[in-house]
Protein backbone atom coordinates (compact mmCIF):
# COMPACT_ATOMS: atom_id res chain seq x y z
CA UNK A 1 0.00 0.00 0.00
CA UNK A 2 1.47 3.29 -0.83
CA UNK A 3 0.46 6.21 1.87
CA UNK A 4 1.14 9.77 0.52
CA UNK A 5 1.27 13.19 2.25
CA UNK A 6 0.68 15.95 -0.52
CA UNK A 7 1.31 19.68 -0.16
CA UNK A 8 1.82 22.59 -2.67
CA UNK A 9 4.39 25.22 -2.95
CA UNK A 10 4.85 27.73 -5.54
CA UNK A 11 1.81 30.13 -6.78
CA UNK A 12 2.23 30.65 -10.36
CA UNK A 13 0.63 28.71 -13.14
CA UNK A 14 3.32 28.85 -15.68
CA UNK A 15 4.11 25.88 -17.04
CA UNK A 16 7.75 24.43 -16.55
CA UNK A 17 8.33 23.32 -20.42
CA UNK A 18 11.69 24.29 -21.16
CA UNK A 19 12.63 26.28 -24.35
CA UNK A 20 12.44 24.52 -27.81
CA UNK A 21 15.87 25.53 -28.07
CA UNK A 22 17.35 27.18 -24.55
CA UNK A 23 21.25 27.70 -26.09
CA UNK A 24 20.73 30.43 -28.94
CA UNK A 25 23.45 32.23 -30.31
CA UNK A 26 22.64 35.50 -29.39
CA UNK A 27 22.24 34.50 -25.48
CA UNK A 28 25.96 32.46 -25.07
CA UNK A 29 24.28 29.87 -23.64
CA UNK A 30 25.40 25.90 -24.09
CA UNK A 31 23.86 23.83 -25.51
CA UNK A 32 22.90 19.90 -25.22
CA UNK A 33 25.35 18.19 -27.31
CA UNK A 34 24.25 16.94 -31.08
CA UNK A 35 23.42 12.97 -31.92
CA UNK A 36 26.31 12.85 -33.67
CA UNK A 37 28.51 13.76 -30.82
CA UNK A 38 26.76 12.10 -28.33
CA UNK A 39 24.34 9.34 -29.46
CA UNK A 40 23.98 8.60 -25.92
CA UNK A 41 23.60 11.24 -22.92
CA UNK A 42 21.78 12.03 -19.70
CA UNK A 43 22.08 14.80 -17.44
CA UNK A 44 20.48 14.19 -13.51
CA UNK A 45 20.10 17.11 -11.02
CA UNK A 46 21.40 14.70 -8.14
CA UNK A 47 19.55 17.93 -5.39
CA UNK A 48 16.16 16.99 -7.34
CA UNK A 49 16.59 13.69 -8.77
CA UNK A 50 15.04 15.55 -11.65
CA UNK A 51 16.46 14.75 -14.87
CA UNK A 52 17.23 17.60 -17.37
CA UNK A 53 18.28 15.71 -20.71
CA UNK A 54 18.18 12.63 -21.84
CA UNK A 55 19.06 10.53 -24.79
CA UNK A 56 19.15 6.56 -25.24
CA UNK A 57 19.27 6.55 -21.15
CA UNK A 58 18.31 2.46 -20.86
CA UNK A 59 20.61 1.87 -24.37
CA UNK A 60 23.58 -0.93 -23.74
CA UNK A 61 26.73 0.14 -24.17
CA UNK A 62 30.22 -1.03 -23.40
CA UNK A 63 31.61 1.31 -20.86
CA UNK A 64 35.47 0.87 -20.83
CA UNK A 65 37.35 2.53 -18.16
CA UNK A 66 34.21 3.71 -16.70
CA UNK A 67 33.91 0.14 -15.48
CA UNK A 68 36.61 1.42 -13.04
CA UNK A 69 34.13 3.32 -11.01
CA UNK A 70 32.34 0.47 -9.60
CA UNK A 71 35.76 -0.76 -8.61
CA UNK A 72 36.22 2.01 -6.46
CA UNK A 73 33.08 2.24 -5.06
CA UNK A 74 33.46 -1.40 -4.04
CA UNK A 75 36.54 -0.38 -2.51
CA UNK A 76 34.65 3.20 -0.93
CA UNK A 77 31.92 0.48 0.45
CA UNK A 78 34.58 -1.91 1.85
CA UNK A 79 36.66 0.91 3.88
CA UNK A 80 33.57 2.72 5.31
CA UNK A 81 32.29 -0.62 6.63
CA UNK A 82 35.59 -0.87 8.05
CA UNK A 83 36.50 -4.12 6.09
CA UNK A 84 39.83 -2.51 4.73
CA UNK A 85 42.13 0.33 5.60
CA UNK A 86 43.71 2.79 2.90
CA UNK A 87 47.19 2.21 4.16
CA UNK A 88 47.28 -1.68 4.30
CA UNK A 89 49.51 -2.79 0.98
CA UNK A 90 48.61 -5.29 -1.19
CA UNK A 91 51.58 -6.79 -4.08
CA UNK A 92 51.41 -6.87 -7.78
CA UNK A 93 51.58 -10.25 -8.43
CA UNK A 94 53.35 -12.15 -10.99
CA UNK A 95 50.55 -13.07 -12.78
CA UNK A 96 49.09 -9.86 -12.36
CA UNK A 97 52.45 -8.22 -13.93
CA UNK A 98 52.31 -10.96 -16.95
CA UNK A 99 49.12 -9.76 -17.72
CA UNK A 100 48.43 -6.06 -17.29
CA UNK A 101 51.95 -4.72 -16.60
CA UNK A 102 52.19 -1.28 -19.01
CA UNK A 103 49.20 -2.49 -20.61
CA UNK A 104 47.02 0.82 -21.66
CA UNK A 105 46.96 3.41 -18.79
CA UNK A 106 49.32 2.02 -15.94
CA UNK A 107 50.83 2.96 -13.11
CA UNK A 108 53.52 1.52 -14.41
CA UNK A 109 53.76 -1.37 -11.06
CA UNK A 110 56.79 -3.11 -10.50
CA UNK A 111 56.51 -7.44 -10.28
CA UNK A 112 56.26 -8.07 -6.72
CA UNK A 113 56.03 -4.41 -5.41
CA UNK A 114 53.99 -3.50 -2.12
CA UNK A 115 51.86 -1.15 -2.62
CA UNK A 116 48.87 0.90 -0.54
CA UNK A 117 44.77 1.02 -1.30
CA UNK A 118 45.62 4.47 -1.08
CA UNK A 119 47.85 4.54 -3.81
CA UNK A 120 46.04 1.97 -6.01
CA UNK A 121 42.89 4.38 -5.77
CA UNK A 122 44.82 7.39 -6.73
CA UNK A 123 46.23 5.39 -9.57
CA UNK A 124 42.61 4.08 -10.81
CA UNK A 125 40.69 7.41 -10.26
CA UNK A 126 43.25 9.85 -11.75
CA UNK A 127 45.17 7.77 -14.68
CA UNK A 128 42.50 4.92 -14.98
CA UNK A 129 45.53 2.41 -14.01
CA UNK A 130 44.41 -0.91 -15.55
CA UNK A 131 47.49 -3.33 -13.52
CA UNK A 132 46.51 -0.85 -10.27
CA UNK A 133 42.22 -1.80 -10.67
CA UNK A 134 43.69 -5.84 -10.44
CA UNK A 135 46.07 -5.82 -8.26
CA UNK A 136 43.37 -3.92 -5.93
CA UNK A 137 41.05 -6.25 -6.90
CA UNK A 138 43.35 -9.51 -5.91
CA UNK A 139 44.70 -8.39 -3.22
CA UNK A 140 41.18 -7.37 -1.73
CA UNK A 141 39.01 -10.15 -2.87
CA UNK A 142 41.77 -13.02 -3.37
CA UNK A 143 40.83 -12.87 -7.31
CA UNK A 144 39.61 -11.12 -9.85
CA UNK A 145 36.55 -13.53 -10.52
CA UNK A 146 35.98 -12.91 -6.59
CA UNK A 147 36.32 -9.30 -7.21
CA UNK A 148 34.18 -9.24 -10.06
CA UNK A 149 31.13 -11.06 -8.03
CA UNK A 150 31.46 -8.10 -5.90
CA UNK A 151 30.83 -5.36 -8.39
CA UNK A 152 27.82 -7.24 -9.62
CA UNK A 153 26.21 -7.86 -6.21
CA UNK A 154 26.99 -4.02 -5.71
CA UNK A 155 25.13 -3.27 -9.08
CA UNK A 156 22.04 -5.16 -7.74
CA UNK A 157 22.44 -3.42 -4.53
CA UNK A 158 21.86 -0.36 -5.42
CA UNK A 159 19.91 -0.56 -8.22
CA UNK A 160 21.64 -0.77 -11.21
CA UNK A 161 18.91 -3.18 -13.24
CA UNK A 162 20.57 -3.45 -16.70
CA UNK A 163 24.14 -3.45 -15.86
CA UNK A 164 26.79 -6.63 -15.84
CA UNK A 165 30.59 -6.38 -15.16
CA UNK A 166 32.81 -8.88 -16.47
CA UNK A 167 36.58 -7.46 -15.43
CA UNK A 168 37.74 -4.93 -12.68
CA UNK A 169 39.26 -2.29 -15.45
CA UNK A 170 36.71 -2.50 -18.43
CA UNK A 171 39.39 -3.84 -20.63
CA UNK A 172 37.88 -5.55 -23.50
CA UNK A 173 35.77 -9.08 -22.63
CA UNK A 174 33.65 -10.07 -25.08
CA UNK A 175 30.86 -8.09 -24.12
CA UNK A 176 30.33 -9.48 -20.74
CA UNK A 177 30.71 -6.42 -19.62
CA UNK A 178 27.39 -3.32 -20.24
CA UNK A 179 25.82 -0.56 -18.75
CA UNK A 180 23.63 2.15 -19.47
CA UNK A 181 23.61 5.36 -18.75
CA UNK A 182 20.72 5.48 -16.34
CA UNK A 183 22.63 2.59 -14.64
CA UNK A 184 25.96 5.09 -14.90
CA UNK A 185 23.92 7.86 -13.18
CA UNK A 186 22.81 5.29 -10.45
CA UNK A 187 26.33 3.98 -9.72
CA UNK A 188 27.89 7.99 -9.88
CA UNK A 189 24.96 9.11 -7.45
CA UNK A 190 25.67 6.29 -4.67
CA UNK A 191 29.30 6.78 -4.88
CA UNK A 192 28.85 10.50 -4.56
CA UNK A 193 26.00 10.37 -1.41
CA UNK A 194 27.17 7.59 0.44
CA UNK A 195 30.87 8.37 0.36
CA UNK A 196 31.40 12.22 0.11
CA UNK A 197 34.46 11.92 1.66
CA UNK A 198 36.34 9.56 0.26
CA UNK A 199 34.78 10.87 -3.27
CA UNK A 200 36.46 14.24 -2.38
CA UNK A 201 39.69 12.49 -1.19
CA UNK A 202 40.41 10.66 -4.46
CA UNK A 203 38.52 12.23 -7.65
CA UNK A 204 39.14 15.75 -9.12
CA UNK A 205 43.10 15.38 -9.45
CA UNK A 206 44.70 16.66 -12.20
CA UNK A 207 48.17 14.69 -12.45
CA UNK A 208 49.49 12.05 -10.84
CA UNK A 209 53.21 11.41 -10.06
CA UNK A 210 54.59 7.84 -8.96
CA UNK A 211 56.99 5.13 -9.37
CA UNK A 212 59.09 7.62 -11.07
CA UNK A 213 56.35 9.00 -13.84
CA UNK A 214 53.99 11.95 -13.86
CA UNK A 215 50.74 11.25 -15.72
CA UNK A 216 47.91 14.26 -16.10
CA UNK A 217 44.30 12.75 -15.80
CA UNK A 218 42.43 13.14 -18.86
CA UNK A 219 38.59 14.28 -17.26
CA UNK A 220 37.70 16.57 -20.03
CA UNK A 221 35.50 19.01 -17.32
CA UNK A 222 37.82 19.33 -13.56
CA UNK A 223 39.69 22.50 -14.21
CA UNK A 224 37.40 23.31 -17.26
CA UNK A 225 34.08 23.59 -16.31
CA UNK A 226 33.54 25.48 -12.74
CA UNK A 227 32.79 23.07 -10.10
CA UNK A 228 33.70 19.85 -12.25
CA UNK A 229 35.35 17.59 -9.56
CA UNK A 230 35.18 13.98 -11.76
CA UNK A 231 34.78 11.07 -12.51
CA UNK A 232 35.66 9.08 -15.20
CA UNK A 233 36.57 8.84 -19.05
CA UNK A 234 35.87 5.39 -21.19
CA UNK A 235 37.59 4.19 -24.38
CA UNK A 236 37.61 1.06 -26.66
CA UNK A 237 37.23 0.74 -30.70
CA UNK A 238 33.96 -0.93 -30.35
CA UNK A 239 32.78 1.30 -27.86
CA UNK A 240 33.80 4.64 -28.50
CA UNK A 241 34.34 7.54 -26.52
CA UNK A 242 32.38 7.82 -23.17
CA UNK A 243 32.17 9.82 -19.79
CA UNK A 244 30.60 10.11 -16.12
CA UNK A 245 30.65 13.35 -15.11
CA UNK A 246 29.53 15.34 -12.22
CA UNK A 247 29.99 19.00 -10.79
CA UNK A 248 28.95 21.15 -7.72
CA UNK A 249 27.42 25.17 -7.63
CA UNK A 250 26.25 26.41 -5.35
CA UNK A 251 25.23 23.45 -3.20
CA UNK A 252 23.50 22.04 -6.43
CA UNK A 253 25.35 19.19 -7.93
CA UNK A 254 24.78 17.94 -11.65
CA UNK A 255 25.99 14.30 -12.83
CA UNK A 256 26.14 13.10 -16.23
CA UNK A 257 26.72 10.71 -18.75
CA UNK A 258 27.82 11.14 -22.38
CA UNK A 259 28.22 7.80 -24.64
CA UNK A 260 28.99 6.55 -28.54
CA UNK A 261 31.13 9.90 -29.33
CA UNK A 262 33.15 9.10 -32.65
CA UNK A 263 36.75 11.22 -31.15
CA UNK A 264 37.24 12.38 -28.27
CA UNK A 265 37.41 15.88 -28.82
CA UNK A 266 33.50 15.52 -29.72
CA UNK A 267 33.14 13.31 -26.20
CA UNK A 268 34.81 16.45 -24.21
CA UNK A 269 33.15 18.79 -25.99
CA UNK A 270 29.62 17.00 -25.76
CA UNK A 271 30.11 16.84 -21.80
CA UNK A 272 31.16 20.18 -21.23
CA UNK A 273 28.16 21.37 -23.34
CA UNK A 274 26.14 19.32 -21.63
CA UNK A 275 27.05 20.03 -17.86
CA UNK A 276 26.86 23.86 -18.59
CA UNK A 277 24.07 24.31 -20.24
CA UNK A 278 22.53 22.26 -17.12
CA UNK A 279 23.62 24.73 -14.78
CA UNK A 280 22.83 27.58 -17.44
CA UNK A 281 19.24 26.83 -18.17
CA UNK A 282 17.60 26.08 -14.93
CA UNK A 283 17.40 27.15 -11.70
CA UNK A 284 16.97 25.74 -8.54
CA UNK A 285 14.02 26.13 -5.91
CA UNK A 286 14.85 24.99 -2.24
CA UNK A 287 12.81 22.54 -0.90
CA UNK A 288 14.33 20.97 2.30
CA UNK A 289 17.88 21.44 3.92
CA UNK A 290 19.83 17.80 5.03
CA UNK A 291 18.39 16.86 7.86
CA UNK A 292 15.61 18.93 7.96
CA UNK A 293 12.06 17.08 8.98
CA UNK A 294 9.70 16.21 5.93
CA UNK A 295 7.51 14.11 7.58
CA UNK A 296 6.50 11.19 8.69
CA UNK A 297 5.51 7.27 7.96
CA UNK A 298 3.07 4.34 9.73
CA UNK A 299 4.97 2.16 11.66
CA UNK A 300 3.48 -1.82 12.38
CA UNK A 301 5.23 -3.58 15.45
CA UNK A 302 7.20 -0.81 16.57
CA UNK A 303 7.86 0.75 19.85
CA UNK A 304 6.55 3.75 18.01
CA UNK A 305 3.49 4.05 15.70
CA UNK A 306 5.78 6.37 13.33
CA UNK A 307 8.85 6.89 12.46
CA UNK A 308 10.07 10.79 11.25
CA UNK A 309 11.50 11.13 7.67
CA UNK A 310 14.38 13.25 7.49
CA UNK A 311 16.25 14.45 4.19
CA UNK A 312 19.28 13.05 3.89
CA UNK A 313 21.01 15.63 1.70
CA UNK A 314 19.25 19.15 0.59
CA UNK A 315 16.73 18.91 -1.38
CA UNK A 316 15.65 21.07 -4.68
CA UNK A 317 13.11 21.59 -7.72
CA UNK A 318 15.18 22.00 -10.53
CA UNK A 319 12.96 24.24 -13.68
CA UNK A 320 13.55 25.79 -16.26
CA UNK A 321 15.11 29.44 -15.89
CA UNK A 322 12.68 32.13 -16.12
CA UNK A 323 9.41 30.16 -15.20
CA UNK A 324 7.86 29.92 -11.75
CA UNK A 325 6.19 26.10 -11.74
CA UNK A 326 3.62 25.19 -9.12
CA UNK A 327 5.44 22.36 -7.28
CA UNK A 328 3.72 19.42 -6.45
CA UNK A 329 4.74 17.23 -3.18
CA UNK A 330 4.15 14.03 -2.09
CA UNK A 331 5.85 11.43 0.39
CA UNK A 332 5.27 7.86 -0.45
CA UNK A 333 6.40 4.67 1.28
CA UNK A 334 5.07 0.97 1.19
CA UNK A 335 3.39 1.12 4.33
CA UNK A 336 2.83 0.85 7.11
CA UNK A 337 6.62 -0.02 7.64
CA UNK A 338 7.77 -2.59 9.79
CA UNK A 339 10.07 -2.79 12.64
CA UNK A 340 12.82 -2.61 13.64
CA UNK A 341 14.25 0.06 11.55
CA UNK A 342 17.41 1.76 11.81
CA UNK A 343 18.02 5.41 11.81
CA UNK A 344 19.67 6.36 8.91
CA UNK A 345 17.69 3.57 6.48
CA UNK A 346 15.80 4.79 3.07
CA UNK A 347 12.32 3.96 3.87
CA UNK A 348 10.22 6.26 2.15
CA UNK A 349 10.57 8.66 -0.60
CA UNK A 350 9.16 12.34 -1.72
CA UNK A 351 7.49 12.60 -4.73
CA UNK A 352 8.61 16.07 -6.56
CA UNK A 353 6.33 17.25 -9.54
CA UNK A 354 6.22 20.13 -11.81
CA UNK A 355 4.33 21.06 -14.78
CA UNK A 356 6.96 20.03 -17.90
CA UNK A 357 9.17 18.33 -15.72
CA UNK A 358 9.66 14.72 -15.27
CA UNK A 359 8.38 13.52 -11.86
CA UNK A 360 11.70 12.45 -9.37
CA UNK A 361 11.80 10.47 -6.29
CA UNK A 362 13.99 11.23 -4.14
CA UNK A 363 15.27 9.38 -0.66
CA UNK A 364 13.71 10.12 2.42
CA UNK A 365 15.42 8.34 5.62
CA UNK A 366 14.61 7.32 9.24
CA UNK A 367 15.51 10.16 11.96
CA UNK A 368 15.44 7.83 14.38
CA UNK A 369 15.39 3.83 15.34
CA UNK A 370 12.35 1.85 15.48
CA UNK A 371 12.75 -0.88 17.75
CA UNK A 372 10.41 -4.01 17.76
CA UNK A 373 7.83 -4.01 20.06
CA UNK A 374 6.76 -6.61 22.60
CA UNK A 375 4.39 -8.47 22.59
CA UNK A 376 2.01 -6.64 24.72
CA UNK A 377 2.85 -3.27 22.78
CA UNK A 378 1.86 -5.07 19.77
CA UNK A 379 -1.29 -6.65 20.63
CA UNK A 380 -2.32 -3.00 22.22
CA UNK A 381 -1.12 -1.10 18.41
CA UNK A 382 -3.59 -3.98 16.73
CA UNK A 383 -6.56 -2.91 18.94
CA UNK A 384 -6.07 0.77 18.71
CA UNK A 385 -5.64 0.17 15.09
CA UNK A 386 -9.11 -1.54 14.64
CA UNK A 387 -10.50 1.02 16.98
Amino acid sequence: MAAALVWLTGTSATPAVPPANPALNETGIAAPPSPADAPIALLVDLSSGQTLFSRDPDRRFVPASITKVMTVFVAFEMIDSGKIDPGQTVMMSTDAYKHWHAVGSTMFLKEHQRVTVDQLLHGITTVSANDGSVVLAEGLAGSTEKWVAMMNAAARRIGMKDSHYGRPNGWMDDGQTFVTAYDLVTLGAALIQRHPDLYRRYFGHKRLRFNGFEQVNHDPITGVVPGADGIKTGFTNQAGYGFLGSAERDGRRLIMVVAGSPTGRARNEAARSLMEWGFEAFGSQPLFPKGSVVGEAAVQDGDSRHVTLIAPQAISAAMPQGTHPQVKLSIRYEGPLRAPIRAGEPVAELVIEAAGMPTSHVPLTARDDVAQANLFYRLTNGIAGIL
